[in-house]
């Protein structure tokens, strides 16, 4: 190595670096819990841990300033310093395997992050006592579904992801003569019935044309839901079918015929269909004596999977998940008078990593006092 590299590689494997980064972690941990009052659980990992930087906004400009390394960063450069700290101050040798162990055991902990933040997914599955869902619904992404009802035992579901609606783009169908046109997308909107005066609606079909709609900031808490407004255009068989609003703050969708078929639109969260489906049997709801504060609440439920000729009852219940399939179903809340269930899906593929990595760090340090405490007893001996 020359000069610059060997002090680059030293001040990368400092002790002083290590004790750098865990102090900023610390504090992005109390500004990530802090900011959660104002942007929830979800948009305050966001910006504090799974960002390159915390920016600030310069009060009556457009420019923002980067004022914080955030979680991606500082991550990044304490993986970095465990592993050249690790090359370089810790002899490969049998009596520091316990060392290299547990080393391997925090770098391994932190990397389960990264991969969590990329490939994790959740979800949410709601049932009522007695109903079958073979779906999982995004909490965060919507979609705007086309649905063949002409068939009256079973509905063909076709989905448009948000990622495609950009106003103005044509969206084809897969499976369907039909295409839509966006013309209008507003993630947050109020709606309202059109007052005399006011000006028109893009719409000119359905429920859509007698509708008002205001474009509001988009909601941050997690308990808030975005009101997604979108104006859109069907066509088929070069036939333009009017301009339709859609909106999950309508109740009912909107339907044209086309060659004796029926499509309706509509919009939602963007759902993930399943080869089993799930059947609420019974939810409990127990609580302490005289209180509302609950002590446990469960869900047995039928889990009915042809392709595996699998069918067999599971009892859901707090810290008591069903994995199923690569996903996770956790018991999360309840409603509509101890009737429905609320699941919330989780699918990372590196839930088992944090485990390992308590493991491997335990196992590391047990090995290291053991090697120490021998030779400790050897000095004593020679001593004696």
């Amino acid at each position: 190595m020359n000069k610059y590299a060997k002090s680059g590689w030293n001040a990368l494997a400092s002790l002083k670096l290590t004790i750098l980064n865990l102090v900023l972690l610390m504090a992005l941990v109390i500004m990530c819990t802090v900011a959660q009052v104002n942007l929830g659980t979800y948009g305050a990992v966001r910006m504090y841990m799974r960002s390159y930087w915390i920016w600030w906004h310069l009060p009556g400009t457009d420019y923002s300033l980067p004022v914080f390394p955030g979680g991606v960063i500082v991550g990044s450069l304490f993986v970095a310093n465990l592993v050249v700290a690790q090359i370089s101050r810790v002899k490969l040798s049998w009596r520091k395997i316990g060392l290299w162990i547990s080393h391997a055991g925090l770098i391994l902990l932190v990397s389960g992050e990264f991969i969590s933040a990329v490939l994790q997914v959740d979800g949410q599955m709601t049932v009522e006592e007695g109903q079958t869902v073979n779906y999982v619904e995004s909490t965060r992404e919507i979609e705007l579904t086309i649905t063949d009802t002409t068939d009256a035992k079973s509905d063909d579901v076709y989905g448009v992801p948000e990622s495609l609606m950009r106003e103005g783009s044509m969206v084809p169908i897969p499976g369907t003569p039909v295409s839509v046109q966006i013309k209008r997308f507003v993630r947050n909107a109020q709606l309202s019935n059109r007052g005399p005066g006011e000006s028109g609606s893009l719409a000119n079909r359905g429920v859509g044309a007698s509708v008002t709609v205001v474009e509001l900031p988009p909601v941050a808490h997690d308990e808030e839901l975005n009101q997604t407004a979108i104006f859109v255009e069907p066509w088929a068989g070069g036939r333009s079918y009017g301009t339709w609003l859609v909106s999950s703050a309508l109740g009912a969708p909107q339907a044209f015929t086309h060659e004796g078929r029926t499509y309706t639109l509509a919009m939602h969260r963007r759902r993930e269909y399943l080869p089993y489906a799930i059947t609420l049997k019974d939810f409990s709801h127990d609580v302490y004596p005289g209180t509302d504060i609950p002590k446990n609440f469960s869900s047995l439920v039928h889990v009915d999977n042809p392709e595996r000729k699998e069918a067999r009852d599971v009892l859901i219940y707090m810290n008591q998940p069903l994995r199923y399939e690569g996903k996770t179903y956790y018991q999360s809340s309840f409603g509509k008078n101890d009737t429905l269930s609320i699941f919330q899906v989780v699918e990372n593929p590196g839930w088992v990593i944090p485990y390992l990595s308590c493991v491997l760090v335990t196992l590391g340090l047990l090995i290291h006092f053991a090697f120490a405490l021998r030779r400790s007893q050897r000095r004593r001996a020679q001593e004696a």
